[in-house]
């Protein structure tokens, strides 16, 4: 692969980065915590007129047509300046399936709505046991002469207090085969029957209970073929491990700039706390992290931009991910003193999020799981070679 990235794809790199530093500064982020709507409105308006939602979405449909690598660059570089924004569920949860898996008619109705409009999506998959198994898929779709009627309770929905729409994994009839049975459902969130209560966490990041109660829906508002829709969750998570992935890698460069400025600057013993061996093992570690983490998330985005997707990287991406983003603002902090820990440092905004976002695109067991499997059919190609 080329780890080369096009003059277009630096400018999407650039003009995100000077967009969100302008209007995403730390003191916004900290504000936007005490909003019960956990995003700034106005500043999703200008990402909105400035093409960012449209960034994989057609021009047919009022997007600029890029692709997968300018969605990952994207993501890395608000990962960068933490963000808060619905874009992750609106674009890659819901906006991605829609554009692959919806009809003709519900591009045509939907699309639009996210590229020009603005509109807000939220993906409600997670139930009571918060595993990815279609077994634990409980909420029901029941059909009947009108449609579809939804019961049941999401949690650790995102944004779902300000979403227009949800994408709702739903369980429309029980085989022997689990994944069997799994349909996704769109629902206008202004449906009768819908509750919502936000979850109180520490990242204060909009996560939400949805409770469905004799929700109804059109029969045309299923994405894909009814009972087959596990097929689209499975698109849904590979596609965002490796986008969450690369938020959580901008996260984790953005953390080291921070501690390796304050090691520069920080003075013991009259003596910056960098020229300290200690000091420079522990960044030196955690650069060679950032830095394997971030060639890695690149690679999985490019093997699905190729159209070859390959789940074992996505999974290592997500899992190296998790640790890294966590590793980095730990001792981050750790070298900062006890100071780091509050949050009035910079540093302490970005180490509340890394729980939050570890379960996003899934979690370190999950992948490390499914690396495994992997692992018992793979065969080094040394084994296949015959000796002369």
């Amino acid at each position: 692969m080329d780890f080369a990235f096009k003059k277009e794809q630096e400018l999407i790199k650039k003009s995100a980065r000077e967009f969100f530093e302008k209007e995403c500064p730390k003191d916004k982020v900290r504000e936007l915590k005490a909003d019960p709507r956990g995003y700034d409105p106005a500043i999703w308006k200008k990402m909105t007129s400035l093409g960012f939602l449209g960034l994989v979405i057609p021009e047919k449909y009022g997007g600029t047509e890029g692709n997968f690598i300018d969605l990952m660059l994207f993501m890395e570089e608000m990962g960068r300046n933490i963000v808060p924004s619905p874009f992750f569920s609106t674009v890659a949860l819901c906006g991605m399936p829609l554009l692959k898996f919806g009809t003709d008619e519900q591009k045509e109705v939907f699309l639009p709505g996210i590229a020009e409009k603005g509109k807000i999506w939220s993906f409600a998959q997670t139930e009571q046991r918060a595993t990815h198994e279609p077994d634990d898929i409980h909420l029901s779709a029941t059909l009947d002469k009108n449609g579809y009627c939804l019961n049941g309770t999401k949690l650790f929905v995102p944004y779902a207090s300000a979403a227009d729409y949800f994408l709702v994994v739903a369980r429309t009839s029980q085989n022997k085969n689990s994944e069997d049975g799994i349909t996704l459902c769109i629902v206008d969130s202004k449906t009768d029957g819908i509750n919502i209560d936000i979850i109180p966490t520490t990242a204060r990041d909009n996560r939400c209970e949805v409770k469905f109660n004799n929700v109804n829906i059109p029969k045309e508002n299923i994405l894909g073929k009814p009972d087959k829709g596990w097929e689209i969750v499975e698109y849904i998570f590979q596609n965002t491990a490796v986008l969450k992935a690369a938020e959580m890698s901008g996260g984790a460069q953005a953390v080291f700039s921070i501690v390796n400025k304050y090691a520069k600057e920080r003075k013991q013993f009259d003596k910056p706390i960098g020229s300290f061996q200690a000091v420079q093992f522990k960044l030196v570690d955690l650069l060679t992290d950032i830095d394997e983490l971030k060639y890695l998330v690149h690679e999985a985005a490019w093997h699905i931009n190729e159209g070859r997707p390959s789940a074992k990287l996505n999974s290592m991406a997500k899992a190296k991910a998790n640790s890294v983003y966590h590793d980095v603002c730990y001792h981050g902090i750790f070298l900062h003193g006890a100071i780091g820990w509050t949050e009035e440092m910079d540093i302490g905004l970005y180490h509340l999020r890394t729980r939050s976002f570890e379960f996003d695109g899934g979690g370190t067991d999950l992948h490390l799981e499914a690396i495994a499997k992997h692992l018992e059919s793979y065969q080094p190609d040394f084994l296949g070679l015959k000796s002369a």
